[in-house]
């Protein structure tokens, strides 16, 4: 290909990539959310980057002018890549997001108080097996709310000893199930809400844990095996929480969740697995936590990640699928953790969690106009914390709590 052609080519794909962030369709090129017209089988958006760099050196698309300009975001950091720093938005992005509709926080207040309360309902029933990550995603939303004495503290937690079971350390997801590490997490998480770990025989919590590390340094979710990328940020974020890291082998740990890096930039559940947003989450937040984030691409990772915002400014999991509230959070955090949250339309994705909201009885569903439920009322009210939405407490990205609640943990007290 001549100078000139190449030169033309590669303007046509420059402009379209624009065109299709104006557009809020992502900056992908068909692999993404929707069609762009071009055939891009075999270049990709790198090879295009490449040939603009050759092309078109001082090009203001080209990756230099990128990499340059993303110095200038400035986005929050997780307190476990950099502790001090908390930056808050400015007043033009505060008026641009209020200007979108209100998040209708009372609402959702009154929704998660009552659904607690209606234990025939049909919500109620189908979470029964995971009551105790319901108790966090509602319990966290009350706090990132600034309502978490809506409830009475002395209930939750006795109910969560409750589900405690002693001869192992762990916790179930409810009253006479069996213990998980997942459940044991939200426990623990709940219980760092209330500032009461002091509950907790926190020795025989972190042996449970500890004991589902395997030889290859991956983890398992409970004694019948199942090995998965989330059950390696799970018993990483649990035993840092509980100042307990130093009992597992976190080299052996990184190594494992290095290996499941796949050559898109993303991680799967398990090596050669597809790579998916909650995996990247759990991947990068256990990297995060255990100081190992030299070892991720951060281009590549975060023009995977920036990919997933669709034509109405939502997010999704993984390429071709429909945005869902849920992606608001495990992409946006990721994003922020690899310092690339600047890449995606913030002020698109903001108008799409809150047109998810059921303004009148409060609640958050996956999309415009569908059932909301307890899961996905968390993760939109997260995401806009992730953005610094007014009125809601700021996130910490890696642990998924609550910054002062974090800050508390390793700031104040030791448990």
């Amino acid at each position: 290909m001549r100078g000139a052609e190449a030169e033309g080519l590669v303007r046509v794909f420059l402009r379209r990539r624009e065109d299709q962030k104006r557009e809020g369709a992502g900056v992908g090129f068909g692999r993404g959310n929707v069609g762009v017209g071009f055939d891009l089988d075999e270049t990709d958006h790198h090879d295009v980057d490449l040939m603009a760099e050759k092309c078109l050196p001082d090009h203001p698309f080209g990756p230099a002018s990128r990499l340059a300009r993303s110095h200038h975001a400035n986005p929050r950091r997780s307190r476990a890549e950099q502790p001090s720093t908390e930056q808050h938005g400015s007043s033009e992005e505060e008026e641009a997001m209020g200007e979108q509709g209100e998040l209708a926080a009372e609402e959702h207040v009154r929704y998660i108080v009552t659904a607690e309360k209606k234990k025939d309902s049909f919500e109620s029933l189908v979470m029964e097996h995971l009551r105790a990550s319901g108790a966090y995603w509602g319990l966290t939303t009350l706090d990132l709310l600034h309502k978490l004495h809506a409830v009475d503290s002395a209930e939750v937690v006795d109910w969560i000893m409750s589900c405690y079971h002693p001869e192992s350390g762990g916790f179930g997801g409810n009253v006479g199930h069996d213990p998980h590490v997942l459940y044991t997490l939200s426990v623990v998480q709940v219980l760092c809400l209330f500032d009461r770990l002091d509950v907790l025989d926190v020795e025989k919590v972190a042996d449970y844990v500890t004991g589902l590390q395997n030889e290859d340094g991956s983890f398992s979710g409970d004694i019948w095996g199942e090995v998965d990328t989330r059950f390696s940020y799970i018993s990483i974020c649990t035993l840092s929480l509980l100042h307990r890291l130093h009992k597992i082998n976190v080299e052996k740990a990184v190594e494992y969740i290095v290996s499941c890096k796949n050559l898109d930039g993303g991680f799967g559940a398990m090596p050669g697995g597809e790579s998916h947003a909650g995996q990247i989450f759990c991947c990068v937040g256990a990297l995060a936590i255990t100081g190992s984030l030299h070892h991720i691409d951060r281009d590549l990772l975060g023009w995977w990640l920036c990919e997933r915002q669709c034509r109405d400014g939502g997010l999704n999991g993984r390429p071709e699928k429909l945005a869902d509230v849920c992606y608001s959070w495990w992409v946006l955090s990721s994003l922020i953790m690899i310092d690339r949250v600047h890449w995606i339309d913030k002020e698109k994705l903001a108008k799409f969690i809150l047109n998810c909201q059921d303004k009148e009885n409060g609640g958050i569903s996956d999309r415009p106009d569908n059932a909301v439920d307890i899961y996905h009322t968390y993760f939109g009210v997260a995401g806009l914390s992730l953005m610094e939405y007014p009125g809601v407490k700021p996130m910490d990205p890696a642990y998924a709590l609550p910054l002062d609640v974090v800050n508390r943990i390793f700031l104040g007290k030791l448990q």
